[in-house]
């Protein structure tokens, strides 16, 4: 079950997309607001979340950019697939600002509909399957062996000969090659860069110049790394909804 959201002060603009989320194959559950302050309220867990960039119907200054920064903000375990729908193409790329998945323009068009929305499907299959069934990885440290679970990691990072480890309940720090590590990481993480292995499980969106995670981070993606990157990330969003 996808659970997904609609925020759209546009009632008509509600029924349209929530109408084009029921056409989809898979089975979703869907909740409407009207407000960013609705949607604050209600405090579900959402899969995925169509945001309209101009949502603002009272003029107080929530509109759906905001909102996307507020949620990117709270750090939940659930951190929602954001696709905007908007009427003004120059907000476009202020939408990777907050690791936005994609955008739709309206009138949104069916079939541009059902595309985006199964790479969003896929995205969350992906994250809900592959963290549990990944073997955790063994850092050495102090003498002792420290053992962290893969889906506990957003990325690592080299700095001065030492691998960090940005996790969801801190840092750690280890004297690693970034390169070992994604020898052994391989199968769940990519080095986007030549200081940055990402858990792939947690990317949000991506451009050709960086990489958004699902807490709100973004990270340089090297334009030499972009090409094979967008094709390890389509396999290992196929290989998480078992396609």
């Amino acid at each position: 079950m996808i659970r997904t959201a609609i925020c759209d002060d546009e009632p008509k603009t509600r029924a349209y997309l929530s109408s084009l989320i029921q056409a989809q194959p898979c089975p979703c559950e869907i909740a409407e607001y009207a407000s960013a302050d609705e949607y604050l309220a209600d405090q579900k867990d959402i899969d995925i979340l169509f945001l309209d960039i101009a949502l603002d119907p009272d003029g107080s200054g929530s509109d759906g950019m905001t909102l996307a920064r507020r949620i990117r903000e709270q750090g939940a375990a659930v951190q929602p697939v954001i696709i905007f729908v908007t009427g003004y193409e120059q907000y476009v790329f202020d939408a990777f600002d907050v690791g936005a998945f994609h955008y739709l323009v309206k009138p949104v068009d069916e079939g541009k509909f059902a595309g985006v929305f199964a790479r969003a499907a896929e995205q969350v299959m992906a994250g809900r399957k592959t963290p549990q069934t990944a073997r955790p990885l063994v850092l050495r440290f102090a003498g002792t062996n420290k053992i962290v679970p893969l889906d506990n990691i957003y990325y690592i990072e080299s700095s001065n000969h030492k691998a960090i480890l940005h996790m969801k309940d801190g840092e750690f720090a280890c004297y690693m090659k970034i390169r070992d590590l994604e020898l052994e990481l391989q199968e769940h993480f990519f080095r986007i860069h030549k200081g940055y292995l990402v858990n792939l499980s947690y990317v949000s969106g991506y451009s050709k110049t960086e990489v958004a995670l699902t807490n709100g981070e973004k990270l340089l993606l090297s334009k030499y790394k972009y090409p094979d990157f967008a094709k390890a990330y389509l396999r290992f969003l196929k290989k998480g909804a078992g396609l």
